[in-house]
């Protein structure tokens, strides 16, 4: 066989115990203790460290063309840097055009990823043009295709109105689909931003205050609304406000398969950073909000009510972010012209954990929000997301005794900055696996570029909010 992973603790979304794991053409065979060492190609020890499942990030945006540039991470310094953080899948976004098959969207963006992915990915499809019967049948093609994830948006040029949002919520529920949702008052934040621009306000700060609490509030509540109108499940991405988090919570007490994703910038930042000289750095969709909306969404994760952890990772360099002074043509810019995103997809992991590691949450908690959530989630659970016979051998070493100091020197992404420097962790990952094979040990990336495989995910069905 392969490889033996022996004397660790292995961390489930349930429990934590003592054993070794036997791997054998990039699965995971057997999990036990007593093998006989001979048997295996390479043996490690993993005595005094944890023993996770590599974790799952679904939500990139990885070669983005957004405001005029494209996001730094090609599809292989973001996998190198998901590899390198513990993450072991990504799942990035494919925009769908006016007239477009979701199938068709989804092989366009496969063949760019395909001789780069460093891990394994899959999609998931922004819904933009359904004003055909054609194009709407062909939300099924793409679930049969083996993306059963879509994602409408409620802001932006691609945004739809809530009949056509109801519209995929329906049809999603009917073919066994998950419909998420970027969820923003579309109308009051382009009057806020036509306000503040009038009065003068251009910095960083004015982002945050046309994409307040209650502006992402409002469009949460409502889409949770739209959901249950349409008995429908849905999975809101990158929750980032009290409002939300109760909105999320009341639903899911009342038994509706409504899902929450958060990422760590929102646990780990206030709206505060907008106040800083490089504030324009921390600008994303949606920005980070109040103390009170941290609060809510921490407690949200300790009760269960938000689901995953994702990242939402989209980085910019410092002179695109800088076109918030100046824009590239050197007329004078503000909050509007910076590009929107952050890197994250390297911190994600090391974060959450750190924070396990910490006494926040559990490890089990950890590894639940960042693995196996999201494999129940996006039809990868027969694949991935736990430590289980049948598996695929994604696993990740984790010394929880290694102090570490997050820098972009150490990075592995091809972003200039991180908003993450000089964060201190308690616990680090020390190498990790995909489907077997070592891509990271002790810093070093050592994975190959298009080694990674596009994964089918199944058909999904939600009994109320069972996660």
């Amino acid at each position: 066989m392969d490889l033996l992973i022996k004397n660790g603790t292995i961390v489930t979304a349930t429990e934590m115990y003592k054993a070794d794991i036997a791997v054998d053409k990039e699965k995971i065979v057997n999990i036990g203790c007593s093998f006989n060492e001979s048997d295996f190609d390479e043996v490690v020890d993993a005595s005094g460290k944890l023993v996770l499942p590599g974790a799952i990030d679904g939500h990139t945006h990885l070669a983005l063309e957004f405001g005029g540039t494209i996001s730094t991470d090609d599809y292989y310094a973001g996998t190198r840097s998901a590899a390198c953080g513990g993450t072991t899948t990504v799942f990035d976004f494919v925009n769908q055009a006016e007239g477009e098959k979701m199938v068709d969207a989804i092989k366009r963006r496969e063949a760019i990823a395909c001789n780069d992915v460093a891990v394994d990915y899959s999609f998931h499809v922004a819904v933009y043009d359904i004003s055909t019967e054609e194009l709407m049948d062909s939300l099924e093609e793409s679930v049969e295709y083996g993306v059963p994830s879509f994602k409408v948006f409620m802001v932006y040029d691609n945004g739809v109105d809530d009949g056509t949002f109801f519209k995929v919520l329906s049809r999603a529920k009917e073919i066994g689909a998950l419909v998420g949702v970027h969820a923003e008052n579309k109308t009051v934040n382009e009057y806020l931003i036509d306000k503040y621009l009038k009065e003068g306000k251009t910095d960083a700060w004015w982002h945050y205050m046309a994409k307040n609490e209650r502006v992402e509030g409002e469009a949460d509540t409502r889409a949770v609304n739209l959901a249950i109108m349409a008995d429908a499940p849905l999975y809101i991405a990158h929750l980032a406000d009290e409002q939300g988090v109760k909105a999320v919570t009341e639903a899911r007490l009342k038994g509706y398969p409504v899902f929450a994703e958060t990422c760590p910038q929102y646990l780990n930042f206030t709206s505060e950073v907008y106040k800083r000289e490089r504030g324009r750095d921390f600008v994303c969709s949606p920005p980070m909000k109040d103390q009170a909306s941290q609060d809510a969404i921490w407690e949200a994760i300790t009760n269960g009510n938000i689901t995953t952890v994702a990242t939402d990772h989209c980085p910019f360099l410092k002179a695109e972010k800088d076109w918030g002074i100046v824009k590239k043509d050197g007329t004078p810019g503000n909050f509007t012209t910076i590009p929107n995103g952050c890197a994250g997809i390297e911190n994600m992991y090391p974060y959450i954990l750190s924070e396990a590691n910490k006494g926040r949450i559990s490890f089990s908690k950890a590894v639940e929000l960042c693995a196996t959530n999201p494999s129940k989630l996006f039809g990868l659970d027969d694949q991935k997301g736990a430590i289980r016979v049948g598996l695929d051998a994604d696993i990740v070493i984790y010394d929880p005794e290694k102090e570490f100091t997050i820098t972009n020197d150490k990075m592995h992404g091809d972003t200039d900055h991180t908003i993450w420097e000089g964060i201190e962790l308690k616990g680090y990952p020390e190498a990790t696996y995909c489907r077997g094979n070592l891509v990271f040990k002790d810093g070093e990336f050592l994975g190959k570029r298009g080694a990674g495989k596009r994964v089918k995910c199944h058909k999904l069905h939600f009994d109320g909010p069972s996660l």
